[in-house]
């Protein structure tokens, strides 16, 4: 009997062995699968008269081909390259937005500038002036259609953010039924194989929406921990992720951990990789600071633009008005554990100093503090209203109470909003409050390239003289308070002079070109009512406007420029981070699959192996078999 219990107990386990082989080739494309092995061990041996005989073999269990290390390994380089990935996918969306060429809003912001150029040419013409109030309208109409995009990609990405937390949590809920099942499998002394899998294709699914780490337990179950330390799935129990809008900035929406009905904010640093870092990246990140360069650029732009126009006289003889409408001022959004009842507000008082960012009002037990978000850069002010980075803050309205904090979003809103104010043509303000007149005796070296208004002054129109020296300086009679002063102690005081740079004095800015001559004057003083329609001094100081530094010391004519570079900068950057993470995780999951893998090849040489073993212990079998019967028709005789 024992030479029948070896060859039956051979023919059985390498039955089984082709079985799990035939397995592992059936499931060669299933994700998460890892690769089967029969252990099979020795049946112990029996002692005889002769000697020991061993009693053939048996199969110990059906073991997975796994390495815990890779696994984890694998699963967090997938994560990181996941949220990579997925930031660079909408970073290039984002891109989309800013096309170059005439189309972009650079072309569209030169234009508006340059249209300026035929008003200055003929003052009265009114077909010029039409152009320039076209070219304002299309400027922005494309600041509020790039904004109208920015928002659009701001809403299918929080749509996504709460379709991967609604995933995670699906993946979270069907971890805890796995472990479940693991714990009741633990007593039966073998490894539930397909159970593993499953727990591991589950941890690998989460870990490319959100990085998670891992904690066995004794019972076969593992709980998982995200953003630092929530238990996301603790044994048999799932908890959740939540979304919801920002207490502070309802645009914005925020994420939570819901644990027995108590929610805790999950900060955005805190969620390491995964898909659903990359998402809030990129909508708190990216998209904030893009809006934050578009919206400068609109508020810079309208403020600018109406300033100078503000200076000048329409074709009625009326101050100028403003040419966009003003944008609103940036209202503070309370913190919700504020006390107090302040109301706070930004204006901008220098638009050449604005920087793309949000800011946070402070009110510490300290004192005032202003907080640039962009860099955490912190301003102490005495009081408000303060000044900083160009913009006014105010305080409109209550007071605060110490520990309260107001968001100040300056240029959240300012393309979005935007609008021409002037409709008729003839309520552009091309023309200057002041004139320019050469004296009479003046040897002719010297030409005027243009005088416009520069400032608000109560002294702009008070006439002043101009006198050059024989050195080449001039004095200036008829100045009011505020000015620089000489640049020459004198006597007489003087200032200097280079061609081409501007004289401004009272208000105004005065550019001459050539050589001066001794006793050359020049008069300024207001002009004249009849002078309106050949008078384009201001249209000249709209196109001077195209070479003033205003964004962080660029012109304003190239401010879409700077923009743009930032956004592809953020692109080129974002394309080396997923092609580099997304190499590393590709290699460890290479590595992984090397060890848990199936592969053809070595499946079909074991085929072969263990089909030559199975017919070798069938036919041990029948010689057995038929030995056996050989001895009992022998003693049965």
């Amino acid at each position: 009997m024992s030479a029948l219990n070896i060859g039956a107990r051979a023919l059985n386990a390498n039955l089984a062995a082709l079985q799990v082989i035939g397995n592992n080739i059936a499931n060669v494309n299933t994700p998460g699968y890892s690769r089967q092995n029969v252990l099979q061990q020795t049946s112990g041996y029996q002692k005889m008269g002769n000697g020991y005989f061993g009693k053939g073999m048996e199969i110990a269990t059906v073991e997975r081909s796994h390495n815990a290390y890779l696994t984890r390994e694998a699963q967090m380089t997938g994560s990181v390259a996941a949220a990579d990935a997925l930031r660079y996918d909408r970073l290039r969306q984002l891109e989309s937005a800013f096309p170059i060429g005439s189309a972009g809003l650079g072309a569209a912001l030169n234009e508006m500038l340059n249209a300026w150029g035929d008003v200055s040419s003929s003052p009265g013409n009114l077909t010029a002036r039409v152009v320039v109030i076209a070219k304002g309208e299309e400027l922005a109409s494309r600041l509020r259609n790039t904004a109208s995009q920015l928002d659009a990609l701001q809403q299918a990405t929080q749509q996504q953010v709460e379709g991967a937390v609604n995933v995670i949590n699906g993946l979270a809920r069907d971890l805890a039924q796995v472990n479940a099942r693991l714990t009741e499998s633990r007593g039966s002394g073998h490894t539930p194989n397909d159970l593993l899998d499953q727990r591991d294709q589950i941890l690998k699914e989460m870990s490319k929406l959100v990085q998670v780490s891992t904690v066995p337990a004794d019972d076969g179950s593992v709980s998982v921990f995200v953003a630092g330390s929530q238990p996301l799935v603790l044994g048999q129990r799932a908890n959740a992720l939540a979304t919801g809008r920002d207490s502070t900035d309802s645009s914005r929406i925020a994420l939570s951990f819901v644990q027995g009905g108590l929610s805790t904010p999950i900060p955005d640093n805190s969620l390491g990789g995964g898909e659903l870092a990359g998402l809030m990246r990129f909508m708190n990140d990216d998209l904030v600071d893009t809006q934050n360069l578009v919206g400068r650029i609109a508020l810079a732009t309208a403020t600018t633009v109406n300033s100078q126009h503000a200076l000048g006289v329409d074709l009625q003889g009326n101050p100028g008005q403003n040419f966009f409408i003003p944008p609103a001022a940036a209202a503070g959004l309370p913190v919700p554990t504020n006390t107090g009842n302040a109301d706070i507000s930004a204006t901008v008082a220098d638009p050449t100093a604005l920087v793309a960012s949000d800011y946070e009002v402070r009110f510490d037990a300290g004192g005032i503090n202003v907080v640039r978000l962009s860099d955490g850069t912190s301003t102490p002010v005495p009081a408000l209203p303060a000044q900083i980075d160009g913009l006014t803050f105010n305080l409109d309205a209550g007071a605060a109470a110490v520990g309260d904090r107001f968001l100040v979003r300056p240029f959240e809103a300012a393309a979005r909003n935007l609008q021409v104010a002037i409709g008729a043509p003839d309520r552009l303000a091309a023309a200057s409050p002041v004139m320019v007149t050469p004296g009479t005796d003046n040897a002719g070296g010297l030409s005027v390239e243009s005088l416009h208004a520069s400032s608000i002054s109560a002294n702009l129109t008070d006439p002043v003289t101009i006198t050059f020296l024989a050195d080449g300086s001039f004095t200036a009679t008829g100045l009011g308070p505020g000015n620089p002063p000489p640049d020459n102690a004198g006597p007489p005081p003087s200032y200097n002079y280079a061609p081409g740079q501007a004289i401004t004095l009272n208000g105004w800015s005065l550019t001459l070109r050539g050589s001066p001559t001794a006793g050359d004057t020049f008069n300024i003083d207001p002009a004249p009512a009849g002078s309106i329609a050949q008078n384009a001094g201001n249209a000249t100081g709209m196109l001077g406007l195209r070479d003033l530094p205003t964004f962080d010391g660029v012109p304003l004519s190239d401010g879409y420029v700077s923009m743009f570079s930032d956004v592809g900068m953020r692109v080129q950057g974002a394309e080396f981070a997923a092609s580099f993470s997304g190499q590393i995780a590709s290699t460890a999951e290479t590595a992984r699959a090397n060890v848990a893998g199936v592969n053809l090849d070595e499946e079909a040489a074991r085929l072969l192996q263990y089909q030559q073993a199975y017919q070798a212990s069938a036919k041990f079998l029948q010689i057995a078999q038929s030995t056996f019967d050989s001895l009992l028709q022998t003693v049965g005789r």
